[in-house]
């Protein structure tokens, strides 16, 4: 963020009521002093960040040691059904993007929809501090990208990063203090070189990108007899023969394809909500109505091509079993990144695609610091969190108490996952409370759609339905299953805790804004400024 205007006094006006006056303003300011700096790059990228398809590449397998039944299950139609799922939602934050181009994105469209006492506390649990679980499993999942690629390239002694707490080996100590210390590193970059975030985050999501296309050439061209000497050259007492000769179940099967759309849901597609977010800072009409749509069919390319090359390669037998055997997955960090390092030609095309797995991690991390400084910054410039979230730094231009609340929520949270808890499951389920999130953004939109007209109207009314039922078929698959989606005493605490703590808030900031003369209601019937 960058400074601008501050020194000037707001626009006097009165608030509170018809028989009540103040001077005191309905937001914190009359400007958000944010100015358009996000390019169209940096706008799909941060998009793409969001939707973390490198990551999910990479943790695939926890999910998949867990599931019932893996027989039927293919990940590729699992994919598209779910990337053809996110398309009333992709609709739904084009339109509104471009009708409400806000800081906070979502949080704006929900809270003027539902008002504050829903809305905000909604947002608050829902993305605000949901993002920070996340970051702390990306985090997480970021130290065992280190250790997986140290070991897959032949140092077994950081075998230890890459094993979840719990499991014989595995270091808990080590694996919290490198992820306080990276995430540590991104925070300060982001207090001190605010611009520098964007730029980080789309170098960083570009050479993922780019990696990533580059380990699915190399699979193609490394092929089958080559996947099978690798499998076969682990010492891990599992042979390719033996894992493709044991599946037992055909193409495709609907009820296992289904139940890992939580996987998908909760990774990948319905994370289209950064560049909204920074809607206010993005320059150009342009960027505003395509990043959305841009950054979903990428990253769709991207994650079904990789799954897809692997059955095509691999196999579909062999990577299902493979994928769903605990002693590869744990053991050998086995996955979409290790086994292109496994198969390159050469030592170096292996650095490069390890480094490219490790950066894509970053890249996630570096895009959540920026989007959850802004949905922190709008909700304290309605006065619904504290107004010192909205406080921008006159020496360098950034929300450096939003930014520091982030830095001691995930340190503690990476502390309780890892410590605690034994893996980065532990946070997992805690993501259902975004995906109910998701479901009453549908319902704002559709209330949104009564001040539009024509086809605006009837496909933010239809798309923010079908945005509803779906995610609230995601909540229900996650709740349903809760072994499979780590839903347990740390992530059911959580999720209680945020919608506890955010109606609370809500409570006491109407409370203590209302003796100023401010009715913070006042703030959710009308648009914030730019």
């Amino acid at each position: 963020m960058t400074q601008k205007g501050f020194g000037d006094e707001p626009q006097k006006k009165e608030v509170g009521g018809s028989s009540a006056k103040s001077t005191t303003t309905v937001f914190v300011r009359e400007t958000t002093g944010l100015v358009k700096t996000v390019s169209f790059l940096d706008a799909v990228m941060l998009n793409i960040a969001n939707m973390s398809a490198g990551a999910a590449l990479a943790v695939l397998g926890f999910t998949l040691v867990n599931i019932p039944e893996i027989s039927g299950l293919n990940l590729v139609i699992a994919s598209l059904i779910a990337l053809a799922l996110s398309v009333p939602q992709v609709i739904v934050y084009t339109i509104l993007t471009q009708k409400i181009p806000k800081t906070g994105g979502d949080y704006v469209w929900i809270s003027r929809a539902l008002g504050g006492w829903i809305g905000a506390p909604l947002s608050f649990a829902g993305y605000t501090m949901e993002t920070l679980a996340y970051l702390a499993l990306i985090a997480i999942s970021t130290v065992f990208a280190i250790g997986s690629v140290g070991v897959a390239l032949g140092f077994q002694n950081m075998l230890g990063l890459a094993l979840p707490g719990g499991i014989p080996g595995s270091q808990p100590l080590s694996q919290m203090l490198i992820a306080w210390t990276i995430y540590a590193s991104l925070i300060a970059l982001n207090i001190v070189r605010p611009k520098a975030g964007y730029k980080l985050v789309s170098a960083f999501t570009l050479f993922g990108i780019l990696t990533t296309i580059l380990g699915i050439l190399v699979i193609l061209y490394a092929g089958r007899p080559s996947i099978a000497s690798y499998i076969n050259s682990l010492g891990a007492g599992i042979s390719y023969q033996q894992l493709a000769s044991s599946y037992k179940g055909g193409f495709f099967s609907l009820y296992p394809t289904i139940f890992v759309l939580p996987f998908f849901a909760a990774f990948v597609y319905p994370w289209v909500n950064a560049a909204p977010a920074v809607a206010s800072e993005i320059k150009g009409k342009s960027a505003l109505k395509w990043n959305i749509a841009i950054s979903s069919v990428i990253v769709a390319l991207l994650l079904t091509s990789a799954l897809g090359v692997m059955y095509y390669v691999g196999g579909m037998g062999f990577v299902n079993m493979a994928m769903s055997n605990p002693k590869l997955v744990f053991d050998y960090s086995f996955n979409f990144w290790t086994l292109a390092m496994g198969v390159a030609p050469n030592a170096f095309l292996s650095w490069l695609i390890g480094l490219g797995w490790i950066v894509w991690s970053l890249g996630i991390l570096a895009y959540g610091i920026i989007v959850f400084a802004r949905y922190a910054f709008a909700q304290a410039f309605d006065r619904y969190l504290p107004e010192k979230l909205a406080y921008i730094s006159p020496k360098y231009g950034s929300p450096v108490t939003a930014h520091l609340v982030d830095l001691l929520v995930t340190i503690a949270l990476v502390g309780l996952a890892v410590y605690f808890y034994g893996s980065l499951q532990a946070l997992f389920g805690a993501v259902m409370i975004s995906m109910a999130y998701f479901a009453f953004v549908g319902i704002a939109a559709a209330i949104h759609s009564k001040k539009q007209s024509g086809i605006t109207k009837r496909a933010l009314f239809f798309c923010g339905m079908a945005m509803a039922a779906i995610f609230s078929f995601i909540v229900y698959q996650i709740v349903s299953n809760p072994g499979v989606w780590g839903v347990n005493e740390l992530s059911y605490s959580y999720v209680v805790f945020e919608l506890v703590l955010g109606f609370l808030i809500y409570a006491y900031s109407k409370r203590i804004n209302a003796k100023k003369g401010v009715n913070i209601d006042l703030a959710f019937k009308e648009i914030p400024p730019d």
